[in-house]
């Protein structure tokens, strides 16, 4: 019995002098806890530098009341007007935008301008036009003005990219949508009688214009929507991100931006 409680005396001295050691080699211990939490912590805070909506202020709405097929053209204008260049869509319309007819020829055929090469038909009863001769015919205008800046016509880059690259450092980006998200059809086709260094066709070969083809102006993103500048609409209008980025895709995927 006596030696039973001296062998319990001894585990609970023994137990205490482990638990002990244990508790001062805990105390000794560097703190990489409190290293990993801030570890952790910056993590998280990168992880979340990234906007997840954003504005830009400024950008003038210009009304589609006259110049009724050339939504380009009052698009290019708003993105003009915001960088400070004192210009309306008439003096553009008139003095800078790359024009060529679509007409019927001889043989009964409709013939027309490669549209990266030029606005097919007059901006009041016209088709379109397409970023790379936009951004030809704008850059046609700032080589008269005391600037650097230059239009730079965007091909296959996606709407969040643009929205990462440019609309969070504010700068408006030119895109080719539709009329109110609707759905794209072709309306018209003719035989390509004229082209330039943009073209991606030769002469001889047949293109389409689509019907319900609209260019407004990105100004703002936020998690599940799209903003434009719309000349029709007359205001800030609002799109669903899947459908706005199904249409620019309808489209050809193409924008504009001044750098």
């Amino acid at each position: 019995m006596f030696r039973f409680r001296i062998r319990t005396m001894r585990c609970y001295i023994t137990g205490g002098f482990v638990l002990l050691t244990f508790i001062l080699a805990m105390i000794c211990l560097p703190d990489n806890k409190q290293n990993n939490d801030d570890s952790l912590t910056e993590t998280t805070v990168e992880g979340t530098t990234a906007p997840t909506s954003h504005k830009i202020s400024g950008v003038p709405i210009i009304a589609q009341n006259e110049l009724r097929a050339a939504c380009e053209t009052y698009a290019c204008t708003m993105l003009l007007n915001y960088y400070n260049f004192s210009i309306d869509e008439f003096e553009f319309a008139q003095n800078y935008l790359i024009t060529y007819p679509v007409a019927y020829g001889e043989d009964g055929n409709l013939y027309g301008p490669d549209m990266n090469a030029a606005f097919a038909g007059d901006v009041y009863t016209g088709w379109g036009v397409n970023a790379p001769a936009m951004a030809k015919s704008m850059n046609k205008y700032l080589e008269t003005q005391k600037t650097d800046k230059r239009a730079q016509a965007l091909s296959n880059v996606e709407l969040d990219d643009i929205c990462k690259n440019y609309i969070d450092n504010d700068i408006p980006a030119m895109v080719w949508v539709t009329t109110y998200m609707q759905e794209p059809y072709v309306k018209s086709t003719w035989i390509v009688d004229y082209v330039d260094e943009n073209s991606k066709v030769k002469i001889g070969d047949t293109v389409s214009w689509l019907q319900n083809e609209h260019c407004m102006v990105l100004v703002g993103y936020d998690e599940d929507n799209y903003y434009f500048n719309d000349s029709v609409a007359e205001k800030v209008t609002v799109a669903k991100k899947a459908v706005a980025e199904e249409r620019y895709s309808q489209v050809g995927k193409q924008a504009i931006v001044l750098q």
